[in-house]
């Protein structure tokens, strides 16, 4: 199945490339922010076990998650601010144009940063609407890593205000989160991309529809360049939901 968008995009609907990490219950689930691994288990009544192995007739199991991190999810500018907002109502378009970049991050101090500069050199003229950023080196540890007390890398807030600025409405990224693990609480680069001055008094100019997707991974084969990306999210309401973004390649 072929779609065409805007009569100049033309992408094939057989070749999904999925870059989310699915969630499970074991060791290799990705994890950050101090907590343990995902829960995945049957409902209990009593004797009753909601298994098919232990007697049941259907699977019936629970699931305890935190979005933010156990895996690849998607998150508005409710996620820091004090008035509530839900991903399940911002986002409600999901086919976009979308840049995928590769960058090392650069070594500032005692951190990794993926700077103004170099967002701006790998997106050269591009403005698409969503951008999506795979750090080097791409390693296969990204899959299961805990990223917790580690100090990943993360965007400046530079280069957060860079991507804002050029209109881009969707940011993709495979690391936990856009900003420094431990920062006091500035969000820096959070509030430069939502354009949130106040978290508790939000300035009218937020970017109120514009979303962060977290904990992506994309595979060493897949190029550099132009995609149309399909941004799904669960129907949470909720700052974030856990997601899957899918690319399709485009001509």
């Amino acid at each position: 199945m072929k779609i065409t968008l805007k009569d100049t995009i033309h992408a094939d609907l057989s070749k999904p490339i999925d870059i989310s990490l699915p969630l499970s219950n074991t060791e290799k689930n990705p994890i950050a922010w101090y907590i343990e691994k995902p829960q995945i288990e049957p409902v209990r009544f009593g004797s009753w076990v909601g298994s098919v192995r232990g007697g049941a007739t259907t699977n019936f199991n629970n699931i305890f998650f935190n979005p933010h991190g156990h895996g690849t999810h998607t998150e508005c500018l409710g996620h820091i601010t004090k008035d509530f907002f839900s991903i399940n109502q911002v986002l409600k378009t999901f086919f976009f144009t979308a840049e995928l970049i590769s960058i090392q991050p650069e070594k500032i101090g005692e951190d990794f940063v993926i700077t103004k500069n170099q967002v701006e050199k790998a997106l050269g003229n591009a403005i698409p609407e969503a951008i999506i950023i795979r750090t080097l080196p791409n390693l296969e540890e990204k899959k299961s890593k805990n990223y917790s007390h580690t100090n990943p890398p993360y965007l400046h807030e530079d280069a957060a205000i860079l991507i804002r600025e050029k209109g881009i409405q969707h940011l993709l990224i495979d690391l936990p989160s856009v900003d420094k693990e431990k920062d006091e609480g500035k969000l820096l680069a959070h509030k430069a991309f939502w354009n949130v001055k106040d978290v508790n008094n939000l300035n009218d100019d937020a970017r109120k529809n514009a979303t962060i997707t977290e904990l992506i991974f994309v595979d060493d084969d897949v190029e550099d360049g132009s995609y149309l990306l399909n941004l799904q999210i669960a129907s949470f309401e909720n700052d974030a939901s856990p997601s899957k973004p899918i690319l399709f390649q485009i001509s």
